[in-house]
């Protein structure tokens, strides 16, 4: 997957371009080009290797025997780079003693399908090609068309069989390079990776090798994933995901923005703005509500809904922004939005204090509730600090949830208890331990480094610590969406036994932060192990089977790979977890809290932002937090 959103260039492993599944080159959800097919002299190339350079190219490298090789060894090799922006480029190399003289065809075709047909089995058939300049041109209903150029032009064009061919001559060492360029009539939206200064470079290095190409890879894969509002051009936000959801996602977009902080406060900016101008406006029930698609919630629960959540997050994301460095005038623009979602929350909750999901179910979901919890307390910081009235009242209503929550979703067993998923409308319990429990352990950031209360009390705490912990739920590669033992658990299932990369890198966090450090570093290493296994780029989820000492991480067929989320945990896991980056940038203060056993040795982070100002850590082998570079007047805190 080679991505710069709209941009999308999808390519098995040896290189041909084939028209199967969703092979092609896309721009705006559009297959430009299904089929790109290269012979040499004659033959199909012998594919040796192919890989991704970066989030937006990749390199296949092959071999060919021609019919006048004098020994055993082939003696031309083809290189192929290939982007998301639609540009090839094939390099044949000689390693003949002679001169070499063979003809190159590339057959090349396009259905001109929209990529959900593709996805859905339906893509159509290729469509008819005409000469077009120096290669080939297709056209189909609405005006669509596209364009395939060559440099330099081929000897012939054959629009019948889409067939672009040279006649190449080689010197003994020679090489020689066909350039291909795919683009629409229309003219695409810019790639939102231009604007580099939303995420800056970032590096870190340490004991471990994999911490380097785990924090390049998902920077890469973030600004991949970056898309422009179209009606202000200016602010970006992250797409959920490649290929199966290249559009906005409010909830994911913010989530992601939140655990990207590290880097800097622009995205998270962008990100906020950009939902603010979707936020109902109008009077009645959902003033003040995001809105967002319904989400499948797995199979014991109705689905939810994203709006909800994404409504819930603002004011978090907000706030922790904010503490991270968010310039004065940024804040001040977006607080009104933060107001008008704390206004939903209080006119949303439920005559029992509990927020229900909209619907005719009304299900209360404890990852719901601890949303609320969140946004009702990081809201109340920002309130205060910014002399808005309201402040108090949301930290007795959040008082009040946090007893309310430990009343009624809190079900005792033989065992030590545990959380219940949800309670319905009948008040009857959803007693079902799933990985959104994790959320529970996600506090929100107050000022001073320190964090804000969580929904569950200190025994509680312990033991969803063991029971996130224990086998039924860490797989050994991450935190099940669901545990083995529950009814309906699939280890393919969403949101029934999956491991998701986001649920994972947030239980990581909240156990560590808790003090539960076994624990988290359990599901920390196995991150780190499954990112290896998938070249460092983490897919949103894959299959929950057990690990094995001979066992890899099964990818899950449905997964998107670049995910927003996925990426966004990698930034995550190094700068907020292990070196436990706690800024208060009002108060110019920053506390470092990292892992103390070290489990990946020693880390050192450098690029990261603090303040609007370049910040630097360094984590010892034993442990211990080192601020590196700062800016100016800022006060390491406790």
């Amino acid at each position: 997957m080679c991505v710069a959103l709209p941009n999308l260039a999808v390519s098995p492993e040896h290189g041909q371009l084939t028209g199967q599944g969703l092979e092609g080159v896309y721009q705006s959800g559009r297959r430009l080009l299904s089929r790109c097919q290269l012979r040499v002299a004659g033959r199909e190339p012998v594919a040796v290797q192919g890989r991704l350079v970066s989030a937006d190219s990749a390199r296949f490298v092959a071999v060919v025997r021609t019919p006048t090789d004098t020994g055993p060894d082939p003696e031309v090799g083809v290189e192929r780079s290939r982007d998301a922006y639609g540009t090839e480029r094939i390099t044949l190399r000689s390693s003949a003693a002679r001169p070499l003289r063979f003809p190159v065809e590339i057959a090349i075709g396009t259905d001109l399908a929209d990529l959900g047909a593709v996805a859905a089995g339906r893509p159509g058939p290729e469509l008819p090609a005409s000469v077009h300049a120096s290669g080939m041109r297709w056209s189909a209903g609405g005006g669509t068309h596209a364009v395939v150029t060559a440099e330099p032009p081929p000897n012939d064009a054959l629009a019948s069989a889409g067939l672009l061919r040279w006649e190449v001559e080689l010197l003994p060492g020679g090489s020689r390079t066909i350039e291909l360029r795919v683009r629409s009539d229309r003219p695409s939206r810019l790639s939102a990776r231009t604007r580099s200064g939303t995420l800056p470079e970032a590096r870190a290095e340490g004991d471990d090798a994999r911490i380097e190409p785990l924090l390049r890879t998902s920077l890469g894969d973030l600004r991949a994933l970056l898309l422009r509002d179209p009606g202000h051009p200016a602010d970006v936000s992250l797409a959920a995901g490649v290929p199966w959801r290249c559009g906005p996602a409010p909830a994911e977009a913010l989530w992601a923005a939140r655990m990207a902080l590290p880097l800097s406060t622009r995205l998270a900016a962008a990100t906020l703005r950009t939902l603010a101008r979707t936020q109902h406006s109008g009077p009645g029930a959902d003033f003040g509500r995001i809105p967002g698609p319904l989400r499948d919630a797995g199979p014991h629960l109705p689905p939810s809904c994203t709006g909800v959540e994404a409504t819930l997050a603002f004011p978090a994301v907000l706030a922790e922004a904010w503490r991270w460095g968010m310039p004065e005038q940024e804040l001040t623009e977006l607080l009104p939005a933060a107001e008008r979602c704390l206004h939903w929350l209080r006119q949303a909750a439920g005559e029992d204090g509990l927020l229900p999901e909209p619907g005719p179910f009304g299900a209360r979901r404890a990852e719901t509730q601890a949303h609320a919890h969140r946004a009702a307390l990081l809201g109340a910081d920002l309130l205060e600090a910014r002399g808005r009235p309201g402040a108090e009242g949301w930290r007795e209503w959040a008082r009040a949830l946090r007893h309310r929550f430990r009343e009624r979703f809190w079900i005792d067993d033989r065992a030590g208890g545990r959380p219940a998923a949800a309670r319905m409308s009948d008040g009857r319990p959803v007693p079902h331990l799933s990985g959104g429990a994790a959320h529970l352990l996600d506090a929100g950031l107050l000022g001073g480094g320190q964090l804000a209360p969580g929904l569950l009390d200190k025994v509680q705490t312990e033991q969803l610590a063991r029971l996130l912990g224990s086998p039924a739920m860490d797989s050994g590669w991450g935190l099940r969406s669901l545990g083995t033992k529950e009814p309906g658990h699939n280890p393919f299932g969403h949101r029934a036994g999956a491991v998701r990369v986001h649920e994972t890198a947030v239980a990581a966090g909240g156990l560590a932060a808790a003090g539960y450090e076994k624990e988290a570093v359990s599901l920390l290493r196995g991150l780190f192990d499954a990112a290896e296994a998938f070249g460092h780029r983490l897919p949103e989820m894959y299959a929950g089977e057990q690990r094995t000492g001979d066992s890899a991480p099964v990818p899950h067929p449905a997964a998107c790979r670049p995910a927003a989320l996925a990426a966004a945990a990698g930034i995550q896991l190094l700068a907020t977890t292990l070196a436990g980056i706690r800024p208060d940038a009002p108060a110019r203060t920053v506390a470092l809290h990292p892992v103390r056993c070290a489990p990946l040795g020693a880390v050192q982070i450098a690029g990261l932002c603090v303040a609007g100002e370049p910040f630097a850590v360094r984590v010892s082998r034993l442990g211990l937090g080192m601020v590196e570079e700062a800016a100016d007047g800022l006060q390491l805190g406790v």
